[in-house]
């Protein structure tokens, strides 16, 4: 992740000790990135190319963020290093329109009007026209298979 972002990656640890997938609580079991701007953008780009700029309808929340997943790190371009072998990795973009502070500031706090939040639909039609991506519905993947 650091060679990807950039920056040093945050460590999340274990909350809870689950003895079926032999993780103990405080274990360190991933890290993550928090990354904005042109930076975000290119890494965005480069981790639909591996999706080939298609993603699943299901692949949008409710609240008009979206993420995706990919199998292998070496897909990105990124060498393969023996010691860590391959690994996943997941996307996730956070929409927001300007103002959307109002809702998370100490003072003052506000809710986000209806007409002011993100729709799906909205950032399926940006996811589009900014990268020229494909919007999979349910009734189209079952006609690929």
């Amino acid at each position: 992740v650091e060679q990807l972002a950039g920056q040093e990656p945050v460590l999340s640890k274990a909350r809870i000790t689950i003895r079926q997938w032999s993780v103990r609580r405080n274990e360190k079991i991933a890290v993550y990135a928090t990354v904005r701007g042109e930076k975000a953008m290119e890494l965005l780009e480069r981790g639909l190319r591996v999706k080939e700029f298609e993603l699943k309808e299901k692949n949008f929340s409710a609240t008009g963020n979206f993420g995706f997943g990919i199998d292998e790190h070496i897909d990105l371009g990124l060498k393969y290093d023996p010691s860590t072998g391959i690994y996943g990795m997941d996307f996730y973009v956070v929409m927001e329109r300007a103002g959307f502070r109002v809702s998370r500031r100490k003072r003052a706090v506000a809710k986000i009007g209806v007409k002011h939040r993100i729709s799906p639909k909205e950032t399926m039609q940006w996811f589009k026209n900014k990268f020229n991506g494909i919007v999979i519905s349910g009734n189209q993947l079952q006609e690929k298979q």
